[in-house]
């Protein structure tokens, strides 16, 4: 049955359900994706399907906070379409501000205007800071250099604050303007999550190996032949992650700490939890090419439960892609690498393809979840 928001205020208060708090949203635009309150009750997450609002009309939502839900002293929320790529915005694209009230019970009624759309617009004032560490960073372990950056938050210079770090794998495709392949726009989507006191976090971003890539990201013999990926992941714990924690205000320990990457920049990143627990807490994996290690082992370390895995994968980038990437979710906690199921999350795209496009859309998504979501921490 369709309501309209008059009708349906009725409807509520007619039938004496209005025990609770009800909000009642019409918005200007209207689409099929989910919308979702996001506030100081659910540490601001933005897709917590408790708070998952129910369409009941075109462009009308409604969602009930029961009599005995534990209200904050004032209640501050907004609203989204499923993280901060896609929030409210006014009428001509400004910032709104947290909306506010100290019901606990009656109708709030509630209107957005507009939604953001693919992180646009975004505040030049909130972009990170991008450091070049070094153009030539020495790789002991393989003898050789590579440029790495730091993308460090906006106001680093004037904070006194220590940051979670995530260490990202082929540095050319994630903030570069001029990349070949086009890019993931991190700097962009950090400026939004930022501006929403969300994602204020280091990013260590590495340089791939160019026509070396493939070599330097294969872990032992696989069937690509033998790789180079176990130095260039010991160089990753023992050489640059120290470094970094001595010349950046980083937060040093293993739940603080994330390492991540795509196809087989996301491959290497799986060997290097599995290799260095005790360092790498979190696990950002889009799109791995599980393909090129099928007998990878799992171990299960001691204190390793509470590592956390995002994994993402798209349903048109390969005939096996979500199969390969179900069957790993599975022996991860088969395994008890990850003991609570809580713990890895499996983010699929049935219209995903294997490229930046995708990946930059799920990036936030992945950096909220695996490091802001204190609800699963």
């Amino acid at each position: 049955m369709i309501f309209d928001k008059t009708h349906f205020s009725k409807e509520l208060i007619d039938n004496k359900i209005e025990t609770g708090l009800h909000i009642i949203l019409t918005t200007d635009e209207d689409d099929s994706r989910p919308v979702y309150i996001s506030g100081n009750f659910n540490d601001w997450r933005t897709q917590d399907k408790e708070f998952m609002m129910e369409k009941v009309g075109t462009a009308l939502y409604h969602y009930k906070f029961t009599h005995d839900f534990d209200y904050p002293e004032v209640l501050l929320y907004k609203f989204t379409k499923g993280d901060w790529s896609a929030v409210e915005i006014g009428a001509n694209e400004e910032r709104t501000e947290n909306r506010s009230t100290s019901k606990h019970t009656g109708i709030q009624n509630e209107h957005v205007f507009r939604w953001r759309k693919n992180w646009m617009p975004f505040k030049p004032n909130f972009l990170p800071q991008i450091q070049l560490i070094s153009d030539e960073f020495e790789i002991p372990q393989l003898n050789t250099t590579r440029k790495v950056w730091a993308l460090l938050p906006y106001d680093y210079d004037a904070s006194s604050e220590n940051y979670p770090v995530m260490y990202l794998q082929d540095a050319q495709n994630l903030f570069n303007e001029n990349s070949g392949y086009g890019n993931w726009e991190i700097d962009k989507k950090l400026a939004v999550m930022s501006e929403y006191n969300v994602g204020k976090i280091i990013i260590i971003a590495v340089e791939h190996a160019e026509e070396d890539r493939v070599k330097e990201y294969n872990v032992g013999k696989t069937v690509l032949g033998k790789g180079r990926g176990k130095k260039y992941i010991k160089f990753l714990a023992e050489t640059l992650k120290p470094y970094v924690d001595a010349n950046f205000r980083t937060k040093k320990e293993r739940e603080f700490t994330g390492i991540g990457g795509s196809s087989m920049g996301g491959l290497v990143s799986i060997i290097s939890g599995l290799r260095y627990p005790e360092i790498f807490g979190k696990l950002m994996i889009f799109s791995p090419s599980l393909w090129v290690a099928p007998k990878m082992t799992i171990k299960n370390y001691e204190d390793t439960g509470n590592t956390k895995i995002y994994l993402y994968a798209g349903g048109e980038e390969s005939a096996t892609m979500i199969e390969h990437v179900e069957t790993f979710k599975n022996r991860m906690i088969e395994s008890e690498f990850v003991t609570d199921k809580m713990k890895i999350n499996l983010s699929i795209n049935k219209l995903g393809k294997h490229n930046e496009t995708f990946w930059s859309d799920e990036f936030p998504k992945a950096i909220e979840w695996l490091f802001f979501n204190t609800k699963d921490n």
